[in-house]
């Protein structure tokens, strides 16, 4: 299976944070999310920037010729229109009888662009699908956001889809939306033309945000996981005629280590079968998942003929999973 993912160079510690914010303890914090840095994009950088890179990278495999679909998955497009993927396609020279499209979707992402793909292979539409995720989310967040500011990190991944790179399995797939604002940004799009100068207020811990930056309710999305996650894992094993014991290996979107550990708990997954690996990326949201798959495939915790479930939740609210066999 081939992916290739871009981190951007610069790349910001807690102890960094720290020294930005005196009164929190960024040490203590990272011990308990797993998180001790992230990278975080220039200002100049855009999420098709870097998504442009990363299918770089991936072209240093494969042939680009055969590609003949661009699927993106961002919340931070370069413009409201046009979409992404169709300039994605002349920057990388791909030929104009691919197909292109954008969805924005978060931290589930990734599992929705395989159900996407899984379609597109299926109806014949495409017979190889370069996917990317792409996200720059810490151009969403507040300057003075301590907390979100050590949770999320911004990254890109490509993965090449085909029918003779993996199997993709049943899907299950939900939606909450009665939770959206739980996790928003509510300024910028047509509901709400952000002001001239928006109201900052505070919320848990004496953070501080704005309607023209990312708000979080973690207690409210620790809740949504942890009573959600649990029950997608057992009908997802189900759906596909597993037991979770028939699974090899299981890659979560990584959150935080402190959810991930009770959820590996809860699902009663063994620890050498599940992935916890965000200690210097953080929170990459869609990107997650094919960074840790990549690792696990270097790592030979994943292998040709490995069963790997994959989970993603987050912002939507939405969740979603799969199990895929490398082949």
């Amino acid at each position: 299976m081939d992916i290739e993912y871009y981190l951007p160079a610069r790349k910001v510690t807690n102890t960094e944070l720290g020294q930005e914010f005196p009164d929190w303890d960024y040490i203590g914090f990272g011990k308990k999310i797993g998180i001790s840095a992230r990278h975080i994009s220039s200002e100049g950088e855009t999420a098709l920037d870097m998504a442009e890179r990363a299918s770089l990278m991936l072209f240093g495999k494969i042939d680009k010729v055969k590609i003949d679909f661009v699927l993106l998955c961002t919340q931070s497009p370069d413009y409201l229109l046009p979409t992404s993927a169709c300039i994605l396609q002349d920057r990388l020279g791909l030929s104009t009888t691919c197909g292109a499209l954008d969805f924005n979707l978060g931290c589930s992402g990734y599992i929705y662009g395989l159900a996407l793909a899984k379609g597109l292979l299926a109806s014949k539409v495409a017979t190889n699908i370069l996917f990317i995720v792409s996200e720059t989310y810490s151009k969403h967040l507040h300057p003075k956001d301590k907390v979100n500011r050590a949770i999320f990190g911004d990254a890109a991944a490509a993965t090449l889809i085909s029918s003779d790179s993996l199997t993709i399995g049943e899907f299950v797939l939900g939606t909450d939306g009665k939770g959206f604002e739980e996790l928003i940004i509510k300024n910028g799009g047509q509901r709400n033309r952000p002001p001239a100068v928006a109201d900052e207020y505070d919320y848990a811990n004496g953070n501080i945000t704005s309607n023209d930056h990312l708000y979080m309710n973690g207690p409210a999305i620790y809740a949504f996981t942890i009573n959600t996650i649990p029950n997608l894992v057992r009908e997802t094993a189900e759906r596909n005629q597993l037991s979770l014991n028939e699974i090899d290996f299981f890659i979560f979107h990584q959150a935080n280590e402190y959810m991930l550990n009770y959820l590996r708990t809860k699902s009663q997954i063994p620890s050498e079968k599940f992935c916890i690996d965000l200690a210097v990326t953080g929170n990459t949201v869609s990107a997650t998942i094919p960074i840790a798959l990549k690792n696990a495939i270097a790592q030979n915790r994943v292998t040709k003929g490995s069963r790997v479930m994959l989970v993603g939740f987050g912002v939507g609210l939405s969740w979603g999973a799969t199990i895929i066999t490398i082949n």
